[in-house]
C-alpha cells in the first residue's frame, strides 16, 4: 500500500519562503513520477508541479518562476521549495505519485494527506 506522507506546511506572511517535503512508501519510488496539487477553499484541485524519473518538471502558470520541484530517490521524497508566496497560495497542499514514469494526467494514482499552507498578506 502506498503511502504519502507530507510535510512542511504552515503560516507565512507574502514574500516569504516555505518548503514542503513528501517521502513515499509501499512503492519503488525511482520508477514514479510525482507531483504537488493543491485545493484552495472554493475551488478545484489543481497541478503546481509534477516531476518525471528522469527529472523533466512541469509547473503551473500560477507558480512558473517562484516554485520548484525536486526529488532525492535515496531518501524516496520529493520537495516543493516556494518562494516569493502570495495570499492566493493559500491552500491545502498534497503530494502526488503517478502510476507512470511521465506525470500524465490519466496516471494519478495516490495522493497524500495534505498539508495546509496559509499566506498573510
Amino acid at each position: 500500500q502506498v503511502q504519502l506522507v507530507e510535510s512542511g506546511g504552515g503560516w507565512v506572511q507574502a514574500g516569504g519562503s516555505l518548503r514542503l517535503s513528501c517521502t513515499a512508501s509501499g512503492t519503488k519510488f525511482y520508477i514514479d513520477a510525482m507531483g504537488w496539487h493543491r485545493q484552495a477553499p472554493g475551488k478545484q484541485r489543481e497541478l503546481i508541479a509534477a516531476i518525471s524519473t528522469d527529472g523533466n518538471t512541469k509547473y503551473g502558470d500560477s507558480v512558473k518562476g517562484r516554485f520548484t520541484i525536486s526529488r532525492d530517490n535515496s531518501k524516496q521524497t520529493i520537495y516543493l521549495q516556494m518562494d516569493n508566496l502570495k495570499s492566493e497560495d493559500t491552500a491545502v497542499y498534497y503530494c502526488t505519485q503517478y502510476r507512470s514514469s511521465w506525470y500524465h494526467p490519466s496516471a494519478l494514482d495516490n495522493w497524500g494527506q495534505g498539508t495546509q499552507v496559509t499566506v498573510s498578506s
